[in-house]
């Protein structure tokens, strides 16, 4: 994300001014923000030998939405991990998410946005929640809402917190997450706001002041993707029991090798059988 929004943010006006330039903005906010990796048909994923079942989810517009699941082995389910992933990949990478929730006795649920790996449609901001509910509503009718864990990292924790302030859920959980596209912008221009709007606003902020669920946020303090400053202005959205886990020295790619984010998901998920090595 950092290094598209590179040319972009040295020309703030181009970015940003409506009107005139609006088809260029748009353009260059969703070089930044969507980078996928489509994947052929006939792609068979692997994950080091996990079991996992593949799906196809049907938009009402036609797209189709590919989606793993990854049941935990434990003999006793805790619930499911509906796992919203970063901008770029796809499922094949993402896939490998799982570890860190199978073995915690959570099944792992995750899915490709639309034009990422074999999902197909066009992606914009109200195909992104859309896409996100209709993949809720397929889990919840396999897990009670209760056994639910929304997590969001990075992109993800867009539809990740939307799905928090709209459906019934056991938790919210965000991993490097920004406040808004806006908040970002105004990060990596050194600014506190920006003057002007952007085509995608992706208002985490909003989500998270109407989300009741208890919520876990954590974030690197060399995050050099999504700035520590931008995250800090979601501890004003959190309530009394959520928790901001801020990781020394952590980046935008590494949290989970970190002993305090392990630590923070045994105190809100439970402890692994056998802790992941990474």
């Amino acid at each position: 994300m950092l290094k598209t929004l590179s040319f972009a943010l040295n020309k703030p006006s181009l970015l940003l001014m409506p009107s005139l330039f609006e088809p260029v903005a748009e353009f260059l906010q969703r070089k930044a923000l969507f980078r996928p990796s489509v994947l052929p048909a006939a792609h068979r994923f692997g994950f080091d030998g996990a079991v996992f079942e593949e799906h196809f989810l049907n938009t009402p517009d036609g797209a189709h939405l590919n989606v793993l699941r990854f049941p935990t082995s434990w003999p006793q389910c805790r619930g499911v991990v509906l796992y919203f992933h970063g901008n770029r990949g796809n499922l094949q990478r993402w896939g490998f998410m799982h570890r860190d929730f199978t073995v915690r006795g959570y099944d792992f649920v995750i899915s490709d946005y639309r034009g990422y790996g074999k999902s197909s449609g066009h992606l914009s901001e109200r195909s992104l929640y859309e896409d996100a509910r209709l993949v809720y509503d397929w889990v919840v009718e396999r897990y009670p809402s209760i056994q639910i864990e929304l997590y969001g990292r990075s992109l993800g924790s867009a539809p990740a917190c939307f799905l928090g302030a709209h459906v019934r859920a056991h938790r919210l959980i965000l991993e490097t997450p920004f406040d808004s596209l806006p908040g970002l912008l105004a990060a990596y221009l050194g600014r506190e706001y920006l003057p002007l709007r952007t085509h995608y606003t992706l208002p985490n902020n909003h989500h998270l002041r109407h989300c009741p669920l208890p919520v876990l946020l954590l974030h690197g303090t060399d995050d050099l993707v999504v700035p520590m400053r931008c995250a800090e202005r979601l501890r004003e959205c959190l309530k009394p029991g959520d928790e901001f886990v801020v990781i020394p020295g952590g980046t935008h790619h590494n949290l989970p090798t970190f002993d305090r984010y392990q630590e923070a998901l045994n105190h809100w998920l439970g402890y692994p059988l056998m802790p992941h090595r990474y």
